[in-house]
Formats: C-alpha cells, structure tokens, sequence
C-alpha cells in the first residue's frame, strides 16, 4: 500500500429501523467467559453482508486485540451450536469471529453508516441490561447457595444420598429445572446421552436440528431413533444434512405419544419438556419404572 493512499471505507446505504433491544440480548453468547456477539449476527444488525464486515475488521485489524475480537475454534462453534441450535447461515466455510463489547464500540468507528452509529447504541445498552441480569441472577445463584450449605449442615442423610450419586450407585430418579437454567438442563441431558451403551430412543413430538446435535454425544456404536409427530421439508433438510455428516439417527413418524420420553439402554426417564426448548420453561424429569422394551411393545 502506498505511504500516501487513502483507504475507501466501503458505506451501505440501508433504511434505518429500530431494533428491538431484547432481540439483541438474545444475540449474546457467552464465549471463554465473555459476552460477546458473533460475526453474523452483527452483519444482520447492521444490514451489510458478513464478508464486507469482515474485510473492514482485517483493513483495520490493529485496532482489534484479542480482548476485543477472536475467531472461534471449531470445538467452540460446534459447542455454541448445540447449546443454542445455531443454524448454519447458508454454510460454514469460516469459523466465525466473536466481538465483546469493546469490539464492538471499535466498529462503529470504521463502519461510520447511520445504521451502524444507531445499531451500535442499542447494542451497547442491551450489554448493559445483560451484566444487570447476570448481577441479579449471581446474587439469587448466592442465596440458594447458601440455603443448599444450610441445609446439608443439619441433614447429613443428604450428604451421604449425595456421595452415592456421585459414585453412580444411584440414579438420580426425579427432579425439576427452572427457566433460564439452560446450561444445567442441557448438562444433564447430555451426560444421560453418554451413558448410553447400546440404543437410545426419543419420544418427542417437536424437534429441531439442536436435537440431532445432542445425539451425536453418543459413544461410537449406539444407535439412535427418534420417534416423532411429523416431519416436514426442513426437518428433512436438517436430518439429510446431519446424516450426511455425522452418524446416522433413524427418526420416525408416530403420533400416539403426547409425553416425552428419553430411553437410555433398557431405562427410560419420562422429560416435561421437548429437548429443543430445554431451560426456556419450568420442567421435571422423571426415572420410570418401565424398560424400553415395554414401550416399544406397545407401538
């Protein structure tokens, strides 16, 4: 580049519309203990095409660190993926970048549209909302805590139930998740799918392409089969696509259900919820005291 050349700042020019703050924070995700928004995510919000946001961030790239943008790893954007059910975007040729807040606020300095100065405001305000909703949920996450070290002290038959979880003497056979605990519930679901040794078997009337990518936890060699209400052409897509790419999951056509049931080998746990829409509302789980086989008989 010559000493003396300007460079052009590529300028979309784009209807200005008010976004909806909450739609942002849903756009937040939490990366190596970060707040931050993906790379296409912003290209939405600012109404530019990814690569031209992209290629504006490398012409200026001394100006994002580390702490204010990093690519994810694959292991991350899979992670990210399953958690939340990202969808592709039309294709995953690049991992995506993550911009925290900091980042962010850099942008709007070398985007310099209307939109984008707009954008920018509303995004930062959303971050702010997020650290106040985190603050209020760390001091419930305290409190509870503290009931939970309370109640353990005075009851040590808890501790000893709690030693013989741990050292998988015993399922645990009942419990309850509450909204916004997304990460546990998720935690918990997995963990089930990983014991599998042989089969595991769904019952669940809405899935997505989040509940194929929880079955692929599965240990090499366990068969997969889900039993649900319909299938239409995008579940289609999505199951062509995951067979495509990672083991192969048998889903099904069955209407006769209306619970859901997650069959683990010969044991089957009755969910309150449909697995896509883990931690979004309150739900149980219950330890059945059926086999699979039972239920399959009477399909």
């Amino acid at each position: 580049m010559a000493k003396n050349e300007i460079i052009k700042v590529e300028v979309v020019e784009v209807v200005k519309s008010e976004i909806q703050p909450t739609s942002i924070e849903s756009l937040i995700r939490v990366v190596r203990d970060k707040q931050v928004i993906l790379d296409r995510d912003l290209a939405q919000l600012y109404s530019v095409d990814v690569a031209q946001l992209n290629r504006q961030v490398k012409r200026n790239i001394d100006r994002f660190p580390e702490d204010f943008m990093f690519q994810l790893t694959k292991e991350e954007y899979e992670d990210l993926k399953c958690q939340i059910g990202i969808s592709s975007w039309g294709g995953d040729r690049f991992l995506p970048h993550a911009f925290t807040e900091q980042g962010i606020a850099m942008l709007s300095g070398i985007l310099r549209s209307p939109i984008a100065i707009s954008t920018n405001i509303q995004i930062m305000r959303a971050f702010v909302a997020m650290r106040h909703l985190m603050a209020s949920t760390m001091q419930i996450l305290q409190r509870m805590a503290s009931i939970e070290h309370h109640q353990i002290e005075t009851d040590k038959r808890i501790e000893e139930v709690f030693k013989r979880l741990d050292d998988g003497t015993v399922k645990q056979k009942q419990g309850v998740f509450y909204d916004g605990e997304v990460f546990d519930a998720y935690k918990f679901i997995t963990e089930k799918i990983k014991e599998a040794k042989i089969r595991i078997v769904l019952f669940d009337n809405y899935i997505d392409e989040s509940v194929l990518n929880m079955l692929d936890k599965r240990a090499n060699g366990v068969v997969a089969t889900i039993y649900t209400k319909s299938i239409d052409a995008r579940l289609q897509t999505d199951i062509t696509r995951h067979d495509a790419q990672y083991p192969h999951i048998d889903v099904q056509v069955f209407t006769k259900t209306h619970d859901r049931f997650l069959c683990i080998d010969d044991t089957v746990y009755h969910i309150g919820a449909s697995l896509k829409d883990l931690g979004k509302k309150w739900f149980a789980f219950n330890l059945m005291e059926i086999t699979t086989d039972d239920l399959l008989t009477r399909m």
